[in-house]
């Protein structure tokens, strides 16, 4: 069974984020350079909120605001869901996919320790089930 704590290991935990005051330009100039689309908001060691791009996109381009003005408080998705190293990557994604997430954070014993996105489930899903198929070939076969 892969876990949460095993896609972190291979992507790697580097943790992005912005405090709560940050200008949402200067979140929106970090979303670029790390080409990412999420950033998580916190607040001392504590984690108080996500930003992603349809925070942006819905609640202030669409609005006619302008992203110097405002800060990343206003337009953060407040005490976002959070799941453990330990968990299963098919729990991970029915959690996404019922609340409608692309990135979710990861939290061991109240630490952030990380971010994955759908992407990074998706792809352990694919080679999880790759690997299955290989081995159902290898028996079916007789082969190793």
């Amino acid at each position: 069974m892969t876990t949460v704590g095993s896609i972190l290991q291979s992507k790697g935990s580097d943790i992005w984020s912005a405090a709560p005051d940050t200008l949402v330009y200067d979140a929106l100039k970090i979303l670029a350079e790390k080409n990412i689309g999420a950033l998580l908001v916190v607040e001392g060691d504590r984690l108080v909120g996500i930003l992603s791009e349809r925070d942006y996109a819905r609640k202030v381009a669409l609005k006619g605001e302008h992203s110097h003005n405002i800060t990343v408080r206003n337009i953060m998705s407040p005490d976002p869901i959070s799941v453990t190293p330990d968990q299963s990557i098919e729990d991970c994604m029915a959690l996404m996919t019922d609340k409608h997430i692309r990135h979710i954070p990861v939290l061991e014993h109240g630490k952030l320790t990380g971010l994955i996105s759908i992407g990074d489930v998706v792809k352990a899903l694919i080679s999880q089930h790759v690997d299955t198929i290989k081995q159902l070939e290898n028996y079916i076969t007789g082969t190793r």
